[in-house]
Parts: structure tokens; sequence; C-alpha cells
């Protein structure tokens, strides 16, 4: 799969360079004030949309409290059809929804209004999002994550920091998990370890799950793509440090919130990607026509005070690559 997706991404790429429109707006779009609906089940997403997006578009001509309103929702998964309806009762110009379980909440509910897939974490293809990357052919666009793979590719950093460790417990959000596993079994197998695994969908169940991760008897844990967990990096990595247990996480952030190590896109620069979509939107483009794009620039995070804490002495080679390394 992962492939076909980058090789139709660099197919994406020319016709996104060939559809960008010019900088000035229509002229029948004079006067005209644009409504941007933003659905998340990560409430984090919207405070970082604000602080990279939206000045991108007031950049573009598109200015908060003038010729824009933005409706934001936020709430746990089994809340996002309930929330889907009442963004598309204000009538958007167009939708960011942050993951696949967003996209599906509105995109169930109306195959017209325009939604920009912030994170589409596994195959939008497989998922019914879009017939192609290059051309979606349907009303969902955006930027595709490919989470299981790059899940895959943390566990190897993680052994790679750690590389005695012969079992590892995995960390994951109970509606995501089943194709992140299947990632993972292969890295597994490839290093001869065996991978424990564990689920919490909410704050309230992380001590329990700890808990039981410490009495499974594992050397690291992976903690798995999920906004529910990266709303709650911090709390995560203390009781990561608690349980003495060296962390692989999704973000660069988190690894400035605790985690031992970090390696993800670089969320600014798909915000400012995510606001570059609603520009040609509301300038008249159409998501079946704006190819998906794949995240370009990649970070690796490495908590120096973390591991001195835990007594773990990282590889040289693992630093001299690490993006930044926090003491």
């Amino acid at each position: 799969m992962r492939r076909r997706m980058c090789m139709a991404f660099v197919g994406a790429v020319i016709l996104t360079l060939a559809a960008l429109p010019g900088s000035a707006q229509p002229s029948n779009m004079a006067g005209k004030v644009f409504r941007l609906g933003v659905l998340s089940p990560d409430r984090g997403f919207i405070e970082r949309l604000r602080i990279d997006a939206i000045p991108e578009l007031a950049r573009e001509g598109f200015v908060e409290g003038s010729n824009l309103i933005v409706d934001s929702r936020a709430g746990t998964p089994q809340m996002l059809a309930a929330l889907a309806r009442e963004l598309l009762a204000a009538k958007p110009d167009a939708i960011i929804a942050n993951t696949s379980q967003a996209i599906d909440a509105v995109k169930s509910l109306s195959d017209k209004v325009p939604i920009i897939g912030w994170y589409i974490g596994g195959d939008p293809i497989a998922a019914g999002f879009a017939i192609s990357l290059a051309r979606p052919g349907r009303n969902v666009t955006g930027i595709v994550m490919l989470a299981p793979e790059l899940d895959a590719k943390r566990l190897d950093a993680l052994l790679e920091a750690l590389p005695k460790a012969r079992r590892v417990a995995t960390l994951s959000d109970p509606t995501r998990a089943e194709p992140q596993y299947a990632a993972l079994r292969q890295v597994g197998q490839a290093h001869g370890i065996e991978l424990v695994h564990f689920s919490a969908e909410a704050p309230a169940e992380f001590p329990a799950v700890f808990a039981a991760i410490r009495e499974a008897d594992v050397q690291a844990l992976a903690i798995l793509s999920s906004p529910q967990l990266l709303d709650n990096a911090s709390t995560l990595a203390a009781l990561a440090l608690a349980a003495r247990l060296p962390t692989v996480c999704e973000w660069g952030v988190m690894a400035k919130q605790g985690c031992l190590v970090g390696y993800g896109p670089n969320r600014a620069e798909l915000q400012r990607r995510a606001a570059s979509y609603v520009v040609r939107i509301f300038r008249g483009a159409t998501p079946s026509e704006l190819p998906m794009e794949l995240p370009t620039r990649f970070e690796l995070v490495i908590n120096l005070k973390t591991a001195r804490a835990l007594g773990v002495a990282l590889p040289p080679a693992l630093l001299s690559r690490a993006d930044e390394v926090i003491e």
C-alpha cells in the first residue's frame, strides 16, 4: 500500500502546483463571509489550529471577525456524529475534520460539503474517502498520515534506543488499534520481540492500565498514534516514568512533555497545509480535484532528561540523527 500511495503522491504534487490559483479573490466573492467548520476528537487540535492555520488564512485575505467565521466542535468519538450534524446545520463552506473518524462522521451526513481531512490515519481509498490520491473524486481531500506505518517506524526507533528489550508494551486508543497492531507485528517479528497490547479510551482508565502494564514485565512502552493519547501526553509520560518505562510517542512535542522519544511529522507545517486547502476551496476549487498529500517533514525528538531519570544510555547514532535533544 505504501508504494502505491507514495507513487500517487508524486503525481499529486504536480497536480497541486498546477491547480494553485492566484492570490486575488474572484470578484464574485467580494463581500462574502466564509464559514469554516472544524471537527475533532482532540480539543488541543483546535487550539493549535488557531495558532498555526488561522493566521495563514488571514494572510490570504480570510480574516476571522471580518469575512471569516470559524465554527469549532470537539468531543469524544461517540459524540462526533452529533457534532457533525450541528456543524452542517450552519451551512459551512468547508469543514476541517481531524482524524478519519471525524471525516466519516461528516461524510456520512453530506457528500456535498468540502471536507479537509487533517489526519487521515489509514488508506483513504480503502476507507471510501477517495478514488485516488491524485484525484480524490469525492468531497474529501487532505493530509494522509499513514499512521500504522509511522507507528511501526516509532517502534523501530524505540528498539534502537533499547536494543536489549525483548518484551514491549503498546498503548492504543481501542477504536484505532487493529490496523496499528498489524504493522507492529512485522517489526516485532523482525526484531524477535514480544508485543503486549493494552488500550485506554479515557484518562480515568490510565492508572489501571499502567498497573496492568507493570505486571506484564515489559522493558518499554510504545504509545501509539491517537488524538486522545496526544491530549494526555504529560499524564502518560509521568505514569510511564513512575513505572520505569522508556516510551516512544507519536509527535516531537510529546517528547517535550516527557516521553523518551517522539517521532512524527511537523505539526505546524501540517496545520499550514490544511490552511492552504481551505484557501483553495474558498476560491472555488473542489475537493474532488485537489490531490491528497503525505507529510514531507518529520522530526525526531529525544528527551535526555527522561533518559537520565530512567538510567537509559542512548546510542550515539540515534542521538546524532535527532532534530532536537532536550537536556
